[in-house]
Parts: C-alpha cells; sequence; structure tokens
C-alpha cells in the first residue's frame, strides 16, 4: 500500500492535479465542459467562397506561385490546404507543393491536451529551403500552435517567407503572430469557442461559435 501523504504533499498534489484539468480544458470539477452552440458563423457555401477569396489573395501578394507550397495544420488545416492548393491549380494551371505538420497534443482553440504546442510528426515530400510557404490552419486564437508549426518548418529547412492563412482569427493572441490571409475575423470571449467542421474530417461542413457551460454546483 503506498504511503499517506503529508497534508502539505497532499496539497501540492491537489494543486497539480487541477493545474492538469484546467490545462486540458477541464473545469474547475475535472470534468469536460459542455459545449452550447450560440450562432452558426458560417455555412459550406461560405467557406467555399472564402477559400475562392484567399486563393486569389496568396495568388496576388506571391507573384503567381512561383516556388509556392503549402503546409496545413492537422487536422482541419490540412483539407483547408488541399482545397487552396486546388483552387490555386485551377487559376495558374501549374502544380503545387502540399504538406502537413500534426501537432494534435495542443489545440489551440479547444486547448485540449498539453500546456505547450508537441509537434508529433511531419509529412512534408519536399525541401523547405527557398521556398514561400503558406502555413494553413483553421482557427488563430493564442498563436501557439502557429509557433510550434513554425519551429517545425525551420528545423527542416530555410524557407524564403512563411506567410500564415487562416479560416478564423478570433483574436487573444498571447504571442506577436499574425496571420497574412484570414477568411474570417471574430471577436470572441474567453468562454467561446470556435468549432470548424469540414467534409474531409467532420461530414458536416460550418463553422460555429460554441459557448462553455460549467455544470451547476449543489450550494
Amino acid at each position: 500500500m503506498a504511503p499517506a501523504l503529508p497534508n502539505a504533499g497532499l496539497n501540492r498534489f491537489c494543486f497539480w492535479r487541477k493545474f492538469v484539468y484546467d490545462l486540458r480544458g477541464m473545469n474547475s470539477q475535472g470534468t469536460e465542459p459542455r459545449l452550447r452552440e450560440k450562432m452558426q458563423l458560417m455555412s459550406a457555401s461560405e467557406i467555399e467562397r472564402t477559400l475562392v477569396r484567399l486563393a486569389h489573395e496568396i495568388m496576388e501578394k506571391n507573384n503567381g506561385g512561383r516556388d509556392l507550397a503549402l503546409v496545413g495544420v492537422r487536422r482541419r488545416g490540412v483539407p483547408l490546404a488541399e482545397r487552396l492548393a486546388k483552387h490555386i491549380r485551377q487559376i495558374e494551371k501549374s502544380d503545387l507543393l502540399v504538406g502537413a505538420l500534426d501537432i494534435s497534443f495542443y489545440r489551440d482553440d479547444l486547448s485540449t491536451v498539453a500546456a505547450r504546442p508537441v509537434v508529433q510528426q511531419t509529412d512534408i515530400g519536399f525541401d523547405v529551403t527557398g521556398k514561400d510557404i503558406i502555413l494553413v490552419d483553421d482557427v488563430l486564437y493564442t498563436g501557439r500552435t502557429t509557433r510550434a508549426a513554425l519551429d517545425a518548418l525551420f528545423d527542416r529547412g530555410r524557407p524564403r517567407r512563411i506567410q500564415l492563412c487562416v479560416l478564423i482569427d478570433r483574436g487573444h493572441r498571447e504571442l506577436p503572430i499574425e496571420a497574412s490571409f484570414i477568411g474570417r475575423m471574430v471577436q470572441t470571449r474567453s468562454n467561446e469557442v470556435i468549432e470548424v467542421k469540414l467534409q474531409e474530417t467532420d461530414k458536416s461542413e460550418k463553422v460555429l461559435l460554441m459557448e462553455r457551460m460549467e455544470p451547476a454546483t449543489n450550494e
């Protein structure tokens, strides 16, 4: 049988247990908070029109896309990058490189697992050195996920330039990181969550504004 913790040790244990729960986006009772849908921000057709606009903006800012490559952040940044690449290919009639970064141990908007972003793996089958990289994600929030993605890209080489493209920018930045291409700016509160749903990952297509609901307490 494990020895009983003294009061000081027990207090420290309880503090760290609560700290880990809070990092995972849980409430103070250690349970997953319920989410309530507040409104739909974008429909499927609005998402598609936004991606077409972003594709044209990317091409205009990058002189037609020479030495251009897209890298999506899993999960939903990858299908967004693939769709953007499809639109750009239709515009320029040329091939476009697409890669992926997996930072699944930290999601910037939902803050589900760890205190800091961790790059799990990369799926980039090309040399990033000298390339103009468009880093694609669904939601930009604190900037920590983007920071981890930038570090991972520079670990693989020296891109000429990295530009960030996001479907939703919800503010509340903790790092000096801004997107070059933004689908929509959405002012949010700290207790709100942006949910992006795509056919490739969720079998539905929309962007929702959700609100965390704390469970009722028995006083």
